[in-house]
């Protein structure tokens, strides 16, 4: 059972009583296909009527394990007491006022909540928004109001999200770019240390990488241009690439030498996913600004911008903001998301995660060579599939299998994603809350999916 329920005690163990998807499920992806717009994708279209701890169950009774969390969102479970509880009291009292009209307790306790969590002891203001997207586009905003400038600096394998700037921002182009231009000006996008794809190999990755970064700054937009750097910590859509150690301390080194506000894109690593509270406390990189979403609401929509409160404060009065920004029943979930972190200590829980993952895929990369690299930390897991043979050689991106794998899984009653530049990731995206039983049964899927290859 689950112990972070906010209904009914949902057993926590896998159940198939129906082909995935059912016969329910199906009528009503027949309903979704004749009323929701077609760009609408969805990976795995079964309907979930209840979901908690590890699972989720759909309506034709099936209970799946959940290596997905909503891509990072659900890092607390689905059902998190303090979520539910706190949601369902500020629920009952208001659902909105607009914080930009007349103002509410739990948006600025939020906002105190973000000045201690994240990293650095300067003095912190935040502004809170709807997703992760308005985040990334706000920071942007507050950058170039604080230093009066427009470029603004990416990296490849980089995602930022779907509006018209963060589009700009991102380096893929299906499905989030192609046919939605033309973009954002004043982007500028360099390379990432991309260990397993650095051509001169993993061990030179870092040193190089930021000295063509900062070369390519340099000399084609002039570092006195540059506004903002934004990057991920550990690049998400892109692959779960982390950057080789000692890449980021000296991109933030060079922003910090040039007056660049260094902006730490943390919305699927951030509140605990990857080990620490912050993914940049690593290597004890301190953003300027560093922006947040998917886990810190327990499933509610919110985002926020942190940072030095000199920036946050470039903004005009009435510059920042939105109607919806910072929901008195979103603010009242993060609350109760941040307070079941702090007791269950998740960040230990996702160490433990790690822990196991990696121990298996690394026996499982020993096993079948399409596996090329084992990569993550804590809950943010992944596997790079190759082409047989070239895991030392070419490495080959193999779409193909990752794609045969995930469905596998699907089959089995398993929620998994890809993901990747080259579409050749599967990334594991467990609850922190997951029992340790489904999460070695869930491993047992993965390796039973690649023996069907």
């Amino acid at each position: 059972m689950t112990e972070l329920s906010g209904g009914p005690a949902l057993p926590q163990e896998r159940r198939l009583v129906t082909p995935i998807p059912g016969p329910k499920s199906q009528e009503l992806l027949a309903r979704k296909a004749a009323t929701v717009a077609n760009g609408v994708g969805t990976t795995l279209p079964v309907f979930v009527t209840r979901a908690g701890g590890g699972v989720l169950e759909d309506v034709d009774g099936n209970s799946l394990i959940d290596f997905g969390s909503g891509i990072a969102v659900t890092s607390v479970g689905n059902s998190a007491e303090a979520v539910v509880r706190r949601a369902t009291e500020q629920l009952a009292a208001f659902t909105h006022t607009c914080f930009m009209v007349t103002p509410y307790e739990g948006y600025v306790e939020v906002c105190e909540q973000l000045a201690e969590l994240t990293p650095g002891d300067h003095a912190k203001k935040s502004a809170l928004f709807n997703s992760g997207a308005e985040a990334v586009e706000n920071a942007v905003k507050i950058a170039r109001a604080y230093t009066g400038r427009q470029a603004v600096v990416v990296f490849d394998h980089g995602y930022h999200g779907r509006t018209n700037l963060t589009m700009a921002l991102t380096a893929k182009n299906m499905p989030y770019k192609h046919g939605f231009g033309p973009f954002a000006p004043e982007v500028y996008r360099v390379p990432l240390a991309y260990p397993f794809r650095w051509l001169t190999g993993a061990d030179n990755c870092a040193e190089q990488a930021a000295a063509q970064a900062i070369d390519q700054i340099t000399k084609q937009v002039g570092a006195e241009n540059v506004a903002a750097i934004v990057i991920e910590p550990i690049a998400g859509e892109g692959g779960f690439i982390e950057p080789a150690k000692g890449f980021l301390p000296r991109i933030a080194q060079f922003a910090r030498d040039n007056g660049i506000v260094f902006v730490a894109d943390e919305i699927q690593t951030g509140f605990c996913r990857t080990g620490q509270w912050f993914a940049c406390e690593d290597e004890g990189v301190v953003p300027d600004l560093i922006t947040t979403a998917k886990g810190i609401a327990g499933g509610l929509p919110l985002a926020a911008v942190t940072g030095r409160a000199e920036i946050m404060d470039a903004a005009h009065a009435g510059g920042l903001g939105g109607t919806y920004g910072g929901n008195p029943v979103a603010c009242a979930a993060a609350l109760g998301s941040i307070e079941t972190m702090r007791e269950l200590d998740l960040n230990a829980k996702a160490k433990r995660i790690e822990e196991v993952m990696k121990g298996r895929l690394a026996a499982l990369a020993e096993k079948f060579d399409i596996i090329g690299d084992v990569r993550g930390r804590g809950a943010m897991i992944a596997i790079e599939l190759v082409k047989s043979g070239t895991r030392e050689g070419a490495k080959t991106p193999n779409p193909e299998a990752t794609a045969a794998v995930a469905k596998a899984c699907h089959a089995e009653g398993l929620v998994v994603l890809t993901c990747g530049t080259y579409g050749n990731v599967l990334r594991f995206l467990p609850p922190l809350v997951i029992g340790e039983d489904l999460l070695t049964e869930g491993l047992d899927i993965i390796e039973r999916a690649f023996g069907t290859l």
